[in-house]
């Protein structure tokens, strides 16, 4: 009568996730609450209804009236048992009470919980003993027009069950179109998520297949024509405006592809399968813009300490746009990198030579402005963003530009 009460319980109480105590809980209440009204009524009926005199059985009787009642408040998987029980003592109440019948709230309810909490046979097995003990009771009581037991027995035990077997089905049937709601938005979501990765993947592999290739060739064509113009001509042609231009060009094709890395980057940021670079991937970085002829020199000071994971990412894109405004901004030559670990914060540092305003002034022609400053603004709102600061400006009389950002990491154990 027990072997699948317990499943079959838990199926009927839809727990939300973090509160399945306080469900359980609340059930608990509600089953001692049920058995002790039970209880107190059927104990009452029995003192009314019983002989005035209580002798030795009929006080028996009781006791096991207020236990089968008591036992109301147990475990759901109990519920087989506690509906043979009250079945087998509805008979015995029969043989003390008067009138037809000696039904009992406990009675009851004991057929709805096996209609409601038990598997489909044990239940039946329940409805079974219960029908028949009302059944012996009728008879004991005296009762044998059929209409008459017939409408008793069906009241008394199977009505009650069918309406927990019909609280059962209705709450699985609840249960399961909030499941497939569930599963279908879940699907959905998954589905959009799919498409929006193949977009930015099919983007990204445009933007290296197709752009990466043009601004590549057109960075490799420029120095190649500076080199044979200087080679050709005399000194002062090779620093006439043609040079200056040639160089300008291939300065700004390093630092578009730098943007278009960066821009590779933050398409497949979109995955949330792969992760978020971070210091770690500094050398790899160092290397692409080394790559692309500027010379970087990188330095640490002090043990490198735990960062937490917004703050190393912050820092990883800080550095990112340090190259580009080095690339774009510098002569092109070179730039000194310096990341810092303090106490309780991380430091980078940028520091690269002055363009001539020739070259600045050609760049700014090639790429329709000049100074936008989104990048200056972008590296000081990550650096807000996790509670940190930024500082760039001109130093050493105006030959360098350096740019500074300080993030908090919190205080070393």
């Amino acid at each position: 009568m027990t072997g699948r009460t317990m499943d079959v319980g838990r199926a009927l109480v839809h727990l939300v996730p973090g509160r399945d105590h306080d469900v359980a809980r609340s059930l608990a209440r509600q089953s001692v609450l049920v058995a002790a009204v039970c209880l107190v009524t059927d104990a009452a009926s029995f003192v009314t209804r019983g002989p005035a005199d209580l002798g030795a059985l009929d006080a028996l009787i009781l006791v096991g009236l207020v236990a089968v009642d008591a036992a109301l408040a147990s475990s759901p998987r109990y519920s087989g048992w506690v509906a043979l029980a009250h079945a087998a003592l509805v008979p015995v109440l029969a043989l003390v009470l008067p009138g037809r019948s000696a039904t009992t709230a406990g009675l009851l309810v004991s057929a709805y919980r096996a209609g409601a909490w038990l598997p489909r046979r044990s239940a039946a097995l329940s409805l079974t003993a219960l029908a028949l003990g009302v059944l012996v009771s009728l008879l004991i009581g005296g009762s044998t027009e059929p209409f008459a037991v017939v409408t008793l027995v069906t009241a008394n035990s199977v009505l009650p069950w069918l309406v927990g077997r019909y609280t059962t089905a209705r709450k699985a049937h609840v249960d399961e179109l909030r499941r497939q709601r569930e599963n279908a938005l879940r699907d959905a979501q998954a589905e959009v998520d799919k498409a929006v990765t193949r977009e930015r993947e099919a983007i990204a592999n445009d933007l290296h297949d197709v752009i990466s290739h043009h601004v590549s060739a057109i960075g490799v064509h420029a120095a190649a024509a500076r080199l044979n113009l200087g080679d050709q001509a005399s000194a002062t042609a090779a620093e006439g405006p043609v040079t200056t231009s040639l160089t300008a060009v291939e300065a700004s094709s390093r630092a578009a592809m730098v943007d278009l890395r960066r821009l590779l980057d933050l398409l497949h940021e979109g995955d949330e399968s792969s992760s978020q670079p971070g210091l770690g991937k500094l050398q790899e970085l160092f290397d692409g813009v080394r790559s692309s002829g500027l010379r970087v020199a990188f330095a640490v000071y002090n043990d490198p300490a735990l960062i937490p994971g917004p703050v190393d990412t912050a820092l990883y894109r800080v550095a990112q746009e340090m190259m580009t405004n080095a690339l774009r901004h510098g002569d092109g030559t070179a730039v000194r990198v310096e990341l810092d670990y303090g106490h309780d914060h991380v430091s980078i540092t940028a520091r690269n030579p002055v363009g001539s305003d020739a070259v600045l002034a050609a760049r700014g022609a090639l790429v329709g402005q000049r100074g936008s400053g989104r990048g200056l603004d972008g590296i000081r709102t990550r650096a807000e963003a996790v509670g940190g600061s930024a500082t760039c400006g001109l130093v050493e009389d105006g030959q360098y530009w350096e740019t500074s950002v300080t993030m908090p990491t919190g205080s070393r154990s």
